[in-house]
């Protein structure tokens, strides 16, 4: 008999469910994330370049009305100077968060592999535990 929604065999083996179910979560976890991400990548640059596209298109406005109106637009040399040490220091933080936060991805993702590799040594482990009790216990045949 086959299962509707996979074609595959149906069993009724409790742990061959167990996995078949898992596998079809876990594929579709996967897809989905990856299909998301690009979603939220994609936005996060439209709205880069909205926010962008806004300030250059507000600046060309103020700057075509300052001009038209005869209106000085220079400014003092401490101010042109306080401006560019804001944006230097905006700028250094802003490499310094994305540092911090790849450093911390980069930490929890090797967290999860160590966290995986002891899951294995300790199912290992565990397993062995499990056969020693069995074989202790299994009667032993006289030939």
């Amino acid at each position: 008999m086959l299962s509707e929604k996979t074609g595959k065999p149906e069993t009724r083996e409790i742990y061959a469910v167990y996995r078949q179910n898992i596998t079809r979560y876990f594929e579709e976890i996967e897809k989905n994330v990856t299909q998301c991400m690009d979603a939220i990548s994609q936005l996060q640059q439209e709205f880069i370049l909205v926010c962008k596209n806004t300030i250059d298109n507000t600046m060309a406005f103020q700057q075509e009305m300052v001009t038209k109106s005869g209106l000085g637009s220079n400014l003092p040399q401490s101010y042109l100077k306080s401006i560019n040490d804001a944006t230097d220091e905006f700028v250094k933080t802003n490499s310094l968060q994305n540092k911090a936060l790849i450093t911390a991805i980069d930490a929890t993702r090797q967290n999860m592999k160590t966290f995986h590799d002891n899951l294995k040594a300790f199912t290992t482990m565990d397993t062995s535990i499990i056969q020693s009790w069995f074989s202790s216990w299994k009667p032993v045949r006289n030939p």
